[in-house]
């Protein structure tokens, strides 16, 4: 098995990340329910542990220098049990590119649990900037 690190996401280190010797990380299997989907049912989280696709942390670094948010609307759903993300640093973010934000009570996972809320914020998105190109 392979040398890991672990990196934490949130102060309650609910949600961790390990690195593996090659720069990739993935969700802790230990952690995945508690850290990013206490409110999907076992079955779901033990999918969604096994088929996580590891990300370079190295991506994690990249400077951007013309970031979409800066010239385009945008808009955010926030998750308030969210367990991978701190709230203040959330919202904070969602402000800062002036999003359009919606809070929903779930977890991370607010994509398996809350999809009605994000396919509407969605919907609201594409309403709003075809509109404007009319």
């Amino acid at each position: 098995m392979p040398a890991r690190q672990r990196h934490s996401n949130s102060p309650a280190s609910a949600f961790v990340i390990e690195t593996t010797k090659d720069g990739f990380g993935y969700v802790s299997p230990e952690k995945f329910k508690t850290g990013f989907a206490h409110d999907v049912s076992d079955a779901d989280v033990a999918f969604m542990r096994d088929a996580q696709v590891p990300i370079n942390m190295s991506a994690f670094g990249t400077k951007l220098e013309n970031a979409a948010w800066r010239t385009k609307p945008s808009w955010a759903v926030i998750a308030t049990e969210d367990k991978a993300f701190d709230q203040a640093m959330l919202i904070h973010m969602a402000e800062r590119i002036k999003a359009k934000i919606t809070k929903v009570s779930a977890s991370h996972a607010l994509f398996m649990t809350q999809p009605k809320v994000v396919a509407d914020t969605i919907d609201q998105a594409a309403k709003a900037v075809s509109a404007k190109k009319q």
